[in-house]
């Protein structure tokens, strides 16, 4: 199937070395304590919540994703409605760059805020987002515009989840993850401790056992694109630089993890993902089709 595009990264000399090393490392901690020290009110209650659908045209891998035809509607309108039903949101807005998918959501009746081409990712749109608000708020939720399916249940567990857990500035979702998609790039997986913070995040399958195979028995968790901010933390997060993982990884929650922060993972059953490629436009055509879903 070709989907079409719709609107409706010797001695003196090791001595050297390691003083570099510590500058940079010093730099580092005093850049992250900063931070730290910035979000000292993060124990406050956070009871406001609005919710962004971060959207880009440019997209390399599926360029023009949030507009492609599912079932008759643009992709970023379904995520839409969906989100709407969501009850812990008290506001909800699109955030995109890009004029046309602007003028298709404000087709279908979304609030849309735009926001500069030089965002290198979803958070980075919602932190400007944020800034363009009228209101204030204190928990931002990023919902990804290529899951239009996402149940609104699962957006307000990720928002309860990071209310319920003040030391933590980000919450996410995550689900049991598919045999046949362990060693898919595209397919994020994800590691948590025994209270439920997440450990790390990785394209490849992990954990990762000696055998090199896929573990039947073992409960491996596929991340979920959906992710909340405090809203102090979201407005610094931009200006911190980025980190080795991240960069290697290409994972934005990477920098997060590196920067010493708690992040809070939820559990959830999410039987159908989003749409990282054509290929899976058809695979959610399918699941709709087969359970009757408009």
């Amino acid at each position: 199937m070709s989907p079409n595009p719709i609107c409706s990264s010797s001695e003196p000399s090791s001595t050297k070395a390691w003083i570099v090393h510590g500058v940079l490392a010093g730099a580092a901690i005093a850049v992250a304590i900063g931070a730290h020290i910035y979000l000292g009110g993060s124990k406050r209650i956070r009871s406001r919540v609005v919710g962004i659908i971060p959207a880009r045209y440019a997209s390399s891998r599926f360029q023009g994703k949030p507009l492609v035809n599912i079932l008759g509607k643009p992709m970023i309108q379904r995520t839409w409605e969906r989100s709407k039903l969501a009850t812990t949101l008290d506001h909800l807005v699109v955030a995109t760059d890009d004029e046309k998918i602007a003028e298709c959501c404000r087709g279908f009746g979304a609030d849309v805020i735009m926001t500069s081409e030089s965002c290198r990712n979803g958070t980075e749109r919602c932190s400007e987002a944020l800034q363009k608000l009228e209101k204030k708020y204190d928990v931002i939720v990023n919902i990804q515009g290529d899951e239009p399916l996402i149940e609104p249940e699962i957006i307000d567990g990720v928002v309860k989840a990071l209310q319920a857990a003040p030391d933590a500035v980000f919450s996410t979702a995550a689900t049991s993850l598919k045999p046949e998609d362990a060693f898919d790039p595209n397919r994020v997986k994800c590691v948590v401790d025994n209270r439920g913070y997440a450990i790390y995040f990785s394209r490849g399958l992990i954990p990762f056992n000696k055998s090199g195979n896929v573990n039947p028995q073992f409960p491996y968790m596929l991340h979920l694109g959906i992710q909340s901010y405090d809203s102090k933390f979201l407005k610094i997060y931009p200006g911190l630089q980025p980190t080795p993982l991240q960069l290697e990884e290409d994972l934005e929650q990477l920098k997060v993890l590196e920067n010493g922060y708690k992040m809070k993972v939820i559990k959830v059953d999410h039987e159908v993902h989003g749409v990282d490629t054509p290929e899976d436009v058809e695979k959610i055509e399918s699941f709709m089709r087969e359970r009757n879903l408009s």
